[in-house]
Order: C-alpha cells, then sequence, then structure tokens
C-alpha cells in the first residue's frame, strides 16, 4: 500500500531566473512535504517545451500531462502581468489537453504582485479559466502584495505574517483533499473488493410521486447513493 497516497503538483507560471512566484510556491511545496501522506512533485517551465495551441502534442508534453493526471491536487502559481496572469500559465493550461487532466482536480491559487494591491486581477481570471475546465478551484487563494520586499536572494520570505499566509494554502488543499476525497476514494475501493453490503431502505411516499430508495451500510451514518424508484 503507498504510504504516501496523496501527490501534489506544483507549478509557477514564470521562467524568469530568481522569479518570487517560485520562492513563494517553494513555501508551499515545503509544508505539503512536511505531512507523511504526501509527495510534492515541482514542475519547472523553463524545462519544458510547450507547444502553441492546435499544434499535436509531442512527447514531451504528453509526460507532463500524466504528471498532471497523477496528481491528487494541484497548486498553480503565477505573478500578475498587465492585469492578468502569464502567458506561461495560460500556454500550461493550453498544454493538458481537451478535456483538460485538471478536470475534476481541486486546486489551490497563488499569486504575486509588485503592486500594493497584489494580484487579485490574476487570480480571479486565473480561477474563472480553471473552473471553465472543470477544476475544483479552492477558496482562499493567496495573493502576495509587494513581493518584491518579502523575499530575499535566497528565496527566504522575510514577513513571519506573509509566510503562513502563504503556507495557508498547502493546509487548505491538503484539508479537502482529506476531507472530501480521500474518504471516497477508499469507500469506492471497498466497495469493488466487496468489503462493504449495501443494504436498500425504502423511506415513506412522498407527494412528488414515487417511493425515494437509499442504499446504505449499516455502520455508515447516511448514504452515499440516493435515487428513485
Amino acid at each position: 500500500m503507498n504510504q504516501r497516497p496523496i501527490r501534489i503538483v506544483v507549478v509557477a507560471g514564470s521562467i524568469r531566473t530568481g522569479n518570487f512566484t517560485s520562492k513563494a510556491l517553494a513555501l508551499v511545496a515545503d509544508e505539503i512535504a512536511r505531512s507523511d501522506d504526501t509527495t510534492v512533485d515541482v514542475v519547472c517551465l523553463s524545462d519544458v517545451q510547450l507547444l502553441m495551441p492546435g499544434l499535436a502534442p509531442s512527447d514531451e508534453v504528453r509526460v507532463l500531462q500524466e504528471r498532471f493526471a497523477a496528481a491528487t491536487g494541484v497548486v498553480l502559481g503565477t505573478p500578475e502581468y498587465h492585469g492578468s496572469y502569464s502567458s506561461e500559465m495560460k500556454l500550461l493550461i493550453e498544454n493538458l489537453g481537451f478535456p483538460s487532466v485538471l478536470s475534476g482536480k481541486p486546486i489551490g491559487l497563488l499569486g504575486v504582485a509588485a503592486g500594493q494591491i497584489g494580484a487579485i486581477k490574476a487570480l480571479e481570471h486565473l480561477r474563472s479559466v480553471c473552473s471553465h475546465i472543470g477544476a475544483i478551484v479552492l477558496p482562499r487563494p493567496v495573493s502576495i502584495a509587494s513581493v518584491q520586499q518579502l523575499f530575499d536572494d535566497n528565496g527566504n520570505c522575510l514577513d513571519k505574517s506573509t509566510e503562513k499566509h502563504v503556507r495557508s494554502l498547502a493546509t487548505t488543499l491538503l484539508d479537502y483533499i482529506r476531507g472530501s476525497i480521500c474518504p471516497r476514494v477508499v469507500l469506492e475501493d471497498a466497495i469493488r473488493r466487496g468489503e462493504i453490503q449495501w443494504t436498500k431502505q425504502e423511506t415513506k411516499e412522498t407527494h412528488d410521486g414515487p417511493n425515494d430508495v437509499q442504499f446504505v451500510h449499516p455502520d455508515v451514518t447516511g448514504s452515499y447513493c440516493f435515487g428513485r424508484i
């Protein structure tokens, strides 16, 4: 049995040497890696030859798609450029297929900006696109304002409250996965192995017509399947 069943892909939408997005995401990746049940896969876009939309995926892009497809969750980080997220991030999303391999996956968002209002516009636009392709965009994205004042050349965060805020993105994502995805995966696996036997319970007839049916397990509170007969 995999002792680290939760796999998180972390990627920065910047390829500039020493970029602040990667410095902030390094804190998120470090926080995720502290958990005994997680594995972190950091994708560096400067190492990948992304293709323009409309071109057939290369072997390199297919490998990239497989890395994201294998993820339990994803963290996307972007700088704010000209009031939106980066072109590198958009090109990454375009290279993740249609339907996108991000569909159905929980995603945490992080944005950095040099301005005083942070990366609000970039995160709004990125949230919209991710939701459109079917990803589950989690609440409480992290926006960092005046980022150039908060990290040194070695990637150290110079403000404790900012570091705590950035690391909270990892907590938000892992809490969602452990609370919503892991129980479902365990349940589905148990059903496939025949370890759970369901019983059918009929409720009283309602004004809507036919009886409702619940399929429940005696050791579980509530029902996992609800339907009509």
